[in-house]
């Protein structure tokens, strides 16, 4: 994978209020701890249930990583 977890999830940023995704990439993008360089799903996966802010949901993170992976795979 060229791209990490973290790139492509920040192409959610700047949706509305509503957007459940868009707004879990504005609150990533704000956590300096969070493993940016990752692509282990074990790895971000873990960060999130533990130490997360709220508006990083586990179900939220688990659809993005679907997308993803989908992206990931389209590319190849």
């Amino acid at each position: 994978m060229n791209h990490s977890f973290y790139k492509y999830a920040l192409t959610f940023r700047g949706g509305p209020v509503s957007d459940k995704m868009a707004m879990f990439a504005e609150a990533m993008f704000y956590d300096l701890s969070f493993p940016k360089q990752s692509n282990d799903f074990e790895e971000i996966s873990s960060y999130i249930e533990e130490l997360a802010h709220s508006d990083m949901s586990a179900t939220i993170f688990d659809e993005m990583w679907l997308l993803f992976e989908t992206n990931v795979a389209f590319r190849q």
